[in-house]
């Protein structure tokens, strides 16, 4: 369900050294390029449920049902080159989460009548499935369990939250959902981003201590999970592309920049301050600013309203 429950009596986690993002932190939208938007938007809208908000500048937003935020936006670049599976740092995948655990059983059963493949996991904090969109760009879609039953537990370096990937029970979502799905729901926004990594200690320094988020997942395999206000993930990264992968070429399918949004201006020039205190080259845009990590992926922090 939608993350609007009591966080647990138990502290976990590792703040940051210096600054630190406010509480209602949150992610915003994603800007991804794609190779034709006449091919995406039939996968967006018919598939994935959401709908075309409008466009600006020459891109397509995409929104959920009775909500105009968007929460997707797809430039496109005609013969863009496919996101690659392996080997290719950036994005693994952007996540939506859906406002309760009915609104996903729904959407299982819709893609089950489609005939569409995913991937499917129970992370014990949330269950989730996994699709491909025409370019090959991850995406999640997800529910997450009440922050009650949310496991902790203790490792040398602290207390943190325990994740899995389990086998996702389908059946009991499929139960669960009461009517038929009728696109993403009001109430669904980006839960959070997944990215690829060439190092997880340099991705600590730029996310973690510059940025300013909590470390609350550092046990799983490969993988780094960083987030505010105590959730079980806004940021996850990894290493699994291998040793020899590299960022996506300009003229591939990609993320173009994904948002964090911060309660305030002050909360956004004190992440600034941060970000260049500790040698990050920050760029002023007219709702915030823009930071690319260590392996050239686009950070934009804004604020709400």
């Amino acid at each position: 369900m939608a993350d609007d429950s009591p966080a647990p009596t138990l502290e976990y986690g590792i703040p940051p050294h210096g600054h630190r993002l406010p509480e209602a932190t949150r992610p915003g939208p994603v800007r991804l390029q794609v190779a034709s938007v006449a091919r995406s938007v039939p996968f967006y809208r018919d598939v994935l449920g959401l709908r075309v908000q409008g466009t600006a500048a020459g891109e397509t937003l995409l929104a959920p049902h009775g909500s105009d935020t968007p929460l997707v936006t797809l430039r496109e670049l005609p013969g863009a080159l496919p996101a690659r599976a392996r080997g290719q740092l950036g994005l693994y995948h952007f996540a939506l989460l859906l406002p309760d655990r009915a609104a996903l059983g729904r959407f299982i059963a819709h893609l089950a009548e489609r005939g569409e493949a995913t991937g499917a996991s129970d992370h014990q904090v949330s269950e989730a499935l996994y699709l491909r969109d025409p370019d090959g760009l991850g995406i999640e879609v997800y529910a997450d369990r009440p922050r009650a039953e949310w496991a902790v537990r203790q490792t040398p370096q602290g207390r943190e939250i325990a994740m899995a990937t389990d086998p996702l029970d389908l059946d009991a979502l499929v139960r669960a959902a009461g009517e038929r799905w009728s696109g993403m729901p009001a109430g669904t926004v980006v839960g959070h981003v997944h990215l690829h990594a060439g190092d997880l200690e340099r991705a600590r320094a730029f996310y973690h201590q510059a940025l300013g988020l909590d470390a609350v997942v550092w046990s799983y395999p490969g993988a780094l999970f960083l987030s505010a206000g105590g959730y079980h993930h806004h940021l996850g990264l990894n290493t699994w592309a291998g040793p020899g992968a590299v960022p996506p070429r300009p003229e591939s399918a990609r993320l173009l920049e994904w948002t964090m949004v911060l309660p305030s201006a002050a909360d956004v020039a004190a992440a600034a301050r941060s970000m260049e205190v500790s040698g990050y080259a920050v760029h002023a845009a007219p709702d915030g600013w823009r930071a690319d990590d260590p392996w050239g992926t686009t950070l934009h922090v804004t604020s709400i309203g």
